[in-house]
């Protein structure tokens, strides 16, 4: 794979533990598929080697422990930091996900997750940034400006079934409910040296949220189930998202 170049106060982090990542992982496995009625569908999407990077829809509270559970790889997630707090941050340091702080341009994540494609891993990523509707109507530039300076592929994955519409983000469906992930072809973009121009990566990211938004349309059209809708009260998250229009802030 092309080297990619960062700026250098990006650069020289370890990253998140690859060993809780890859012995945890069978547990979380067994654990989700002893819960809940889970399909995957086309997981020989993900490469079985390399970097590369899962962006999946984000509706419920699952969606991460899922994710982590049925790809074929261990993987390195973003998490929100309030949820690296006692016993649970705790458990999410050693299985190496990464803590990113959401009001900020947080630098040590954006070390982090260059360090996990750097070394070949398997990263996921949430585009829309929170839960909400999972329709992909808005999302971060952020999974754009990594497929710039990494070459990653960037492998879409649906999500359907983790919030039961009416229900909040924190909600958990009931045990033995039907839960689908859907992976797609992988996008591929071609790394670009730093420094990486705003309408450049602006320009990729709409590129990459209509490759999406088809992955989900034909997921649901796989699987016969559709969206959750939006939430009431969504979680919010400041910062420029890319629209159908282009970047706000």
């Amino acid at each position: 794979m092309t080297a990619f170049v960062v700026p250098p106060y990006w650069s020289g982090a370890d990253g998140p533990p690859r060993r809780g990542a890859r012995v945890l992982r069978p547990l979380a496995t067994a654990l989700v598929r002893a819960m809940w009625d889970v399909r995957v569908y086309d997981r020989h999407h993900v490469p079985t080697g390399g970097p590369v990077i899962l962006a999946a829809n984000h509706t419920g509270f699952l969606d991460g422990p899922l994710v982590y559970a049925v790809a074929a790889r261990p993987v390195h997630a973003l998490i929100k930091r309030e949820m690296f707090r006692g016993a649970v941050g705790s458990v999410l340091r050693k299985v190496g996900q990464i803590s990113v702080d959401r009001s900020v341009v947080d630098a040590g994540a954006v070390k982090s997750m260059l360090a996990v494609l750097d070394r070949g891993d398997t990263l996921a990523i949430y585009p829309e940034g929170t839960r909400g509707a999972g329709d992909f109507a808005e999302i971060k530039s952020g999974v754009a400006y990594l497929g710039l300076c990494t070459g990653a592929p960037i492998v879409p994955v649906a999500i359907l079934g983790t919030r039961v519409p009416g229900r909040s983000v924190g909600s958990i469906p009931s045990v033995r409910s039907r839960l689908d992930v859907v992976f797609g072809p992988a996008l591929s973009i071609d790394p670009v040296p730093w420094p990486r121009r705003r309408h450049v990566v602006r320009e990729h990211a709409m590129a990459v949220r209509t490759k999406l938004v088809e992955h989900l349309r034909h997921a649901c059209a796989l699987t016969g189930r559709s969206l959750p809708g939006p939430v009431a009260s969504p979680e919010l998250e400041p910062g420029p998202v890319v629209t159908r229009e282009g970047e706000k802030s």
